[in-house]
């Protein structure tokens, strides 16, 4: 993949839906997450007309504070999963990225005082709307050693939610997957969030 990769959330949907473009502008992932579920179902395809679905994320229980969100690909082959660190997660983000039943990754919020502040801001009468420009929370991805692998930060925006993912560090094929899809789902997770 071509990094920097942008993630664009489509406005005024009513399902959740994010765009991946790598730095050449061409089609990485297209997610869609289906509503009314009581256990999460997302798809991720290769192309914005859902013709082509790549991978599967489904929640191992229903509507959960610390579910597993597991990763299958098109043909039902586990590829990894990722779980929220429960009520740990509250003051600052943090979900384990499992391979099987060992994690080796986690994403983390780097400053979890961002949150606080947006919100703050946001509740200020019309200045509020422009709280999208002035708060943008970053997230890393690091192994068990701390060393980071993996950046993803808000892009300032008015209206529209837009993120990029910059590789830090090497990741085997594997690993990229099971980080690119655990981004994902903590973006959809995540989304009140700056």
């Amino acid at each position: 993949m071509q990094y920097p990769l942008e993630l664009t959330f489509k406005l005024w949907a009513f399902a959740p839906q994010i765009s991946v473009i790598d730095t050449q502008g061409s089609f990485v992932f297209y997610v869609k997450q289906k509503l009314f579920k009581l256990k999460e179902a997302i798809t991720v395809f290769a192309d914005a007309e859902r013709n082509n679905p790549l991978y599967y994320i489904k929640a191992d229980r229903i509507i959960d504070f610390s579910a597993r969100y597991d990763f299958t690909d098109s043909n039902g082959t586990y590829i990894g999963s990722v779980k929220r660190r429960g009520l740990k997660s509250l003051w600052r983000a943090r979900y384990d990225i499992f391979d099987g039943e060992t994690s080796a990754l986690y994403i983390q919020e780097k400053n979890p005082w961002i949150k606080v502040m947006d919100a703050l801001f946001a509740e200020i009468p019309v200045v509020g709307i422009f709280s999208g420009y002035v708060f943008n929370p970053v997230y890393l991805v690091s192994r068990t050693d701390g060393a980071v692998v993996m950046r993803l930060e808000k892009i300032p925006s008015f209206l529209s939610r837009k993120f990029t993912i910059k590789a830090v560090d090497q990741l085997s094929d594997r690993e990229e997957k099971q980080v690119l899809l655990s981004l994902i789902m903590m973006l959809l997770l995540e989304k009140t969030r700056g």
